[in-house]
């Protein structure tokens, strides 16, 4: 659904793809959704492949080696490879599917985290980071005895990167930070950051829900060691997240 829209017809033809849109409020108003930094709402299309994907092609994936289960395997591998492109990711296994981006950033706190990450050892955040990014390495440093620290923003809104020496030391062990912030819209220089993390040896997790969506994403180029981002910011299903 790639469109520039110039006039206010083409407006009209945009909103006709969301039939939530198509509703009345306020007295015959017409309703307009402005929370897209929360959840998206999701155009025919979309709407019209789950209810297709329910009717003729449901079964457990991997699991069966009947026919349902074989095209819906074979769909499932499809998407994977579709996320893989989207993303610039090098191979497709490198696309783990996750019920959320929140869900992602728990599966690396969880795996990589209680594996790897232990007293004395530094998580490093940002101040503009949203709650599923905070909380899971709270966690975790209850678990391990690991501190959490946070990288300041400015006055304006933007990361303090004259601090970020002074942050990111040989203790740090992540860098977990959003490409996009949520709240201001920040756009932050991920590569920049990324590279910052690994001359310290720390690795990097880059929180991608605002960031995938709206701008063109090239993990490769970022370079990060984790990347996570949900379905439902992007006009997807709910209950879908990429890690």
């Amino acid at each position: 659904m790639n469109r520039t829209v110039d006039t206010p017809s083409q407006l009209d033809e945009l909103r006709a793809d969301f039939p939530i849109l198509a509703q009345r409020v306020h007295g015959d108003w017409p309703l307009v959704y402005l929370d897209n930094a929360a959840t998206t709402q999701r155009p025919r299309q979309v709407i019209q492949t789950l209810v297709e994907v329910y009717e003729k092609h449901y079964a457990n994936v991997h699991r069966g080696i009947h026919w349902l289960s074989e095209q819906s395997t074979d769909l499932y591998e499809e998407a994977r490879e579709s996320v893989r492109q989207l993303i610039g990711a090098e191979h497709r296994e490198e696309v783990i599917f996750t019920t959320g981006a929140t869900a992602a950033i728990n599966l690396v706190a969880r795996s990589w985290g209680d594996c790897c990450v232990a007293s004395g050892d530094e998580i490093l955040l940002t101040e503009m980071e949203h709650h599923s990014n905070i909380v899971p390495w709270f966690q975790l440093a209850e678990r391990t005895g690991c501190r959490v620290r946070f990288l300041p923003i400015t006055d304006d809104g933007r990361l303090d990167l004259e601090q970020l020496e002074d942050y990111l030391t040989p203790k740090t062990r992540l860098f977990a930070f959003t490409a996009v912030s949520n709240v201001l819209g920040t756009i932050n220089p991920v590569r920049k950051l990324v590279q910052a993390a690994h001359d310290v040896g720390a690795l990097a997790l880059v929180d991608g829900a605002q960031g995938v969506p709206h701008m063109a994403t090239d993990v490769q180029d970022w370079g990060a060691d984790f990347v996570a981002f949900s379905g439902h910011k992007m006009m997807g299903p709910s209950g879908v997240g990429i890690c």
